[in-house]
């Protein structure tokens, strides 16, 4: 009897991301009747090890952002390498298609061509076995719901005359449920539009992230608090805050440059100052404290401040198995964020989640600012040992993500755990 998770067909599409720029999607279809689609994310802030995506730089169309090229070696180049090898053998699948680009950051063929590929085999295989996604990954489980980390403010490369801190964000660590934490993130941003706006900033509502023009980075973070209280949550108690510093975009020279506040810091003033700013207020995670290169640095904030919260490390891990090891290695962070399009494979993406639980560090899958129509980084939320997710503010594209969560809540039922507090390796 023939296997029904074979791979029998590959079609790939140039589709739109929720930012309207081109990426890849990937159907995949299995001898038994059963398929799977996987579509590539991207990023605007992305780290200088990230690999290669396929772009077809040709500016009559989408300003050289369109991607037939990487759709083209879908269909034409991986299609016919992978035909009639088993979906369930997602390393097989991963490894061959590896072996065909034959670059160290998958630019020939292109890492958002690989990736769609990946992750519509592992749909494909989840459906040929008749179970949800993150069943397929993660075996026997223990599944825990994650806890969300709300990107609700945002400055840096993300904005337009904002503050210089990249991302400000609402995590509801202290709720019951995973359904009351995304309540809660709902009401701390519509408390936050309502604030801004009595502060006469035009602002609006189910636009995304906002992001005022504000006197200093630390009035960002004020205001947030303002917004948690004013939805009626317990500061520090139900809903704590977390930070995306992005500082290698404010690393210059060997400096920290913080345009906003006026100053200009070296690695051990900016350990410094996180320190400080933990002292204020109830922190629970920063990503990127330090600059994408600067190791020392990370080892440096990790000795002063790593006891007390968790660091994760996004630029400067990149979702890269090499980069996490000899981060574990070093003592150089205690958290990795994890994002496939960052590695160009779901099995990658697997291990890095693997060497980071293993080091007993955090693993928080992550959206990216241009997101797509794919819900696999909930699953990945989901797996044992990770039980936290980044995303946007409970709107637009984030209800891709937020909407499979609830599904996989009601396809837990009974067993629906919110991680909460045990998410976090740093802090009680």
């Amino acid at each position: 009897m023939p296997n029904p998770t074979t791979i029998a067909r590959i079609r790939a599409l140039e589709v739109l991301n929720f930012r309207g720029n081109p990426t890849v999607e990937v159907e995949v279809l299995l001898t038994g009747g059963a398929s799977g689609r996987g579509v590539v994310a991207a990023g605007i802030s992305a780290g200088i090890n990230e690999v290669g995506q396929l772009l077809d730089a040709d500016p009559e169309r989408y300003a050289g952002g369109g991607a037939l090229k990487a759709v083209a070696n879908v269909n034409d180049v991986i299609a016919p390498a992978i035909a009639g090898m088993d979906a369930c053998d997602q390393c097989a699948v991963d490894s061959r298609m590896l072996e065909l680009d034959g670059t160290p950051d998958k630019s020939r063929l292109g890492a958002n061509a690989i990736l769609a590929v990946s992750l519509a085999t592992a749909r494909a295989a989840a459906a040929g076995r008749g179970i949800p996604l993150f069943r397929h990954l993660g075996g026997d489980g223990p599944f825990r719901l994650p806890v969300p980390a709300f990107d609700t403010l945002c400055g840096g490369s993300h904005a337009e005359g904002g503050v210089d801190l990249q991302e400000y964000l609402v995590m509801p660590v202290g709720m019951p449920t995973f359904q009351e934490a995304l309540h809660a993130g709902a009401a701390v941003y519509r408390a936050l539009v309502e604030l801004l706006r009595e502060k006469g900033h035009n602002v609006r509502l189910a636009s995304g992230p906002v992001s005022p023009a504000l006197g200093s980075n630390r009035e960002a973070m004020e205001i947030l608090m303002q917004a948690i209280e004013k939805a009626g949550y317990r500061l520090g108690e139900e809903v704590f805050v977390g930070l995306d510093a992005a500082m290698s975009e404010l690393h210059s020279d060997g400096k920290y440059v913080l345009g906003r506040d006026g100053r200009t810091l070296s690695a051990e003033e900016m350990a410094e100052m996180w320190a400080e700013w933990l002292d204020d207020y109830p922190i629970v995670s920063i990503e990127d404290g330090m600059s994408e290169e600067d190791w020392d640095g990370w080892q440096l904030l990790a000795e002063c401040v790593g006891d007390r919260v968790q660091l994760v490390g996004d630029d400067f891990f990149t979702t890269n198995p090499a980069r996490v090891r000899r981060g574990v290695e070093l003592g150089a962070a205690n958290a990795v964020l994890v994002k496939p399009n960052q590695i160009g494979s779901l099995s990658e993406t697997l291990e890095t989640i693997r060497i980071a639980t293993d080091a007993g560090w955090a693993a928080m899958p992550s959206s990216r600012s241009g997101e797509a129509e794919d819900s696999t980084i909930a699953h990945l939320a989901t797996l044992p040992g990770v039980g936290q997710i980044k995303i946007g503010p409970p709107c637009l594209q984030t209800v891709v993500k937020c909407n499979e969560l609830l599904r996989i809540a009601d396809d837990l039922g009974d067993d629906a755990e919110y991680a909460g507090r045990s998410a976090f390796r740093t802090w009680a």
